[in-house]
């Protein structure tokens, strides 16, 4: 990859996360899924691992998905859309690994997260969102191995990078990704993110221009 094709991808991830970004649907169940169409890239994460404050910094709107410090606040796949003729959605998935939630309610989202990754053809990527001062706990490795068995393709995202040492960071990258290797559907580059700051954001926006283009090409 040129550093000239970097920026071009960069600036229309910019374009594109610009323009009007709106909620469309909110399924608490499979079989209230809004009909496909386009493209999807869903986010998935623990709770409290800054997912709506990601797609929040990502579309430069501050409240276009609710954030709360409260975790397992989103109980629901929620969908947002983006500009008219981009057919392209983001999908926040609920947050997995709460403990303090009741088993039942567990279950159930953990069933609507995992029937959801197995049976929709327009899911193009799955972005996994990983606490960077963390990194990758044995909850996130059931969901990795559920989406290697659903044969759809993710990347790993940190998440928090503003709240890690420089140091720290490119260790906890290079733990990441070698963990990775060992799975399939995974994607090898890891990208390290702050909403707080917005570092990372035009790669990851640049990551979803290119698999659209890919996609569509």
């Amino acid at each position: 990859m040129t550093a000239e094709t970097d920026a071009e991808l960069i600036e229309a991830g910019r374009k594109l996360f610009a323009g009007d970004w709106h909620f469309i649907w909110a399924a608490p169940s499979i079989e209230t899924l809004p009909p496909m169409a386009g493209l999807e890239v869903a986010f998935a994460g623990r709770s409290n691992v800054g997912k709506s404050s990601l797609i929040n910094a990502l579309t430069g709107r501050s409240t276009l998905a609710r954030t709360s410090h409260t975790p397992g606040r989103t109980q629901e796949l929620i969908f947002f859309e983006g500009p008219e003729k981009a057919g392209f959605r983001l999908v926040d998935m609920p947050g997995y690994g709460y403990a303090s939630a009741p088993k039942a309610k567990v279950a159930s989202w953990t069933a609507l997260i995992h029937k959801f990754l197995q049976g929709r053809a327009t899911l193009a990527r799955v972005y996994v969102l990983i606490d960077a001062r963390h990194g990758i706990k044995d909850v996130d490795l059931d969901v990795l191995k559920t989406l290697d068995k659903s044969a759809v393709s993710y990347q790993v995202v940190l998440t928090k990078a503003d709240q890690v040492k420089a140091s720290e960071l490119t260790t906890r990258i290079e733990q990441t990704a070698a963990a990775l290797a060992k799975h399939p559907a995974a994607f090898p580059d890891v990208l390290a993110t702050s909403s707080r700051t917005g570092a990372g954001m035009p790669e990851l926006r640049a990551a979803m221009v290119r698999l659209l283009e890919e996609r569509r090409g």
